[in-house]
């Protein structure tokens, strides 16, 4: 069970908040924000790979939270939202429902 709602978590951040940073076509953006992309894509890679590797929803959930203030995060929360793409911090109350719903 656990296993399942650590699955369920990760998935969820891949298609809310991974995805759609890893999909942003740096041909959309201007000249001057084609490096921010590439910088928060890069970060949001090794984001997903170091959620796919904790052992537990509860990881999942702690690691989550501690990113929506930590200081490195917050500098890309910042690119993100110039770029027009989502955040955690965006997705917060949502996460936390299904946290809730798959008892993490």
């Amino acid at each position: 069970m656990e296993e399942a709602a650590k699955d369920r978590l990760v998935r969820w951040l891949e298609r809310r908040a991974f995805a759609p940073v890893l999909r942003a076509d740096p041909k959309s953006y201007s000249e001057d924000k084609r490096d921010k992309l590439k910088r928060v894509q890069d970060k949001t890679r090794t984001e997903r790979a170091r959620f796919r590797r904790y052992d537990s929803a509860h990881d999942v959930v702690v690691n989550f939270r501690r990113d929506l203030d930590s200081a490195p995060a917050r500098k890309v929360h910042r690119d993100l939202e110039d770029l027009g793409l989502p955040t955690l911090n965006a997705l917060k109350d949502e996460f936390d429902r299904l946290a809730d719903s798959v008892g993490a």
